[in-house]
């Protein structure tokens, strides 16, 4: 596909998070693409854009960690050290999941992936919004992460994408590592 998808400022991003719809824009490493947590549809229709299986699970971004706690478990004083360690930054930790944390988020995992951003766009967005976003990365599965607006337009242009905050990637080189909260064991990096 090709053209030109809707440039959004923060409040119409955050207008389209609300309404359902799902958004993209950029990341510490790359584009991602974004939704309401709380909304199945709005899940839904990310897994469709991105033709990702459920079941794989979902990382929620955050500006702090306060936006995130009602979706984890308690973790050890040890455990919540080394996240926090790690935050604001790319590293995002597979916390035990909260039994009232909808299924489509954590998949089949009974862990949810969680970040606090060091991203400013990132963090103002969810700021604005109030709470964590859905992020993932701005690619048909398979596919290489979009490395800029250009390539969110090849992508998802004629799509139920619903356009894409305007911005600059961060100075990361690849993708936030995935760590397992219990063990520190490296999941992506």
């Amino acid at each position: 596909m090709s053209g030109v998808l809707a440039k959004l400022s923060t409040q119409s991003a955050v207008d389209a998070l609300m309404a359902g719809e799902v958004i993209a824009w950029p990341t510490e490493a790359v584009w991602g693409l974004g939704c309401d947590p709380r909304n199945p549809a709005a899940v839904k229709k990310l897994l469709k854009i991105k033709q990702r299986q459920a079941e794989q699970g979902l990382i929620l971004v955050a500006a702090d960690f306060e936006q995130l706690q009602d979706m984890v478990a308690p973790v050890t004083v040890c455990e919540m050290g080394r996240a926090l360690g790690s935050w604001p930054g790319p590293v995002s930790w597979l916390f035990p999941v909260r039994a009232e944390t909808p299924a489509w988020l954590s998949g089949k995992h009974q862990t949810l992936a969680v970040r606090v951003t060091d991203h400013p766009l990132t963090r103002r967005l969810c700021r604005v919004f109030g709470g964590p976003l859905v992020s993932t990365s701005a690619n048909p599965s398979g596919s290489p992460a979009a490395a800029s607006l250009a390539d969110v337009e090849k992508y998802f242009a004629g799509s139920e994408l619903a356009g894409c905050l305007d911005g600059e990637l961060g100075i990361q080189d690849q993708v936030s590592e995935i760590r397992d909260l219990s063990t520190d064991e490296l999941i992506r990096g």
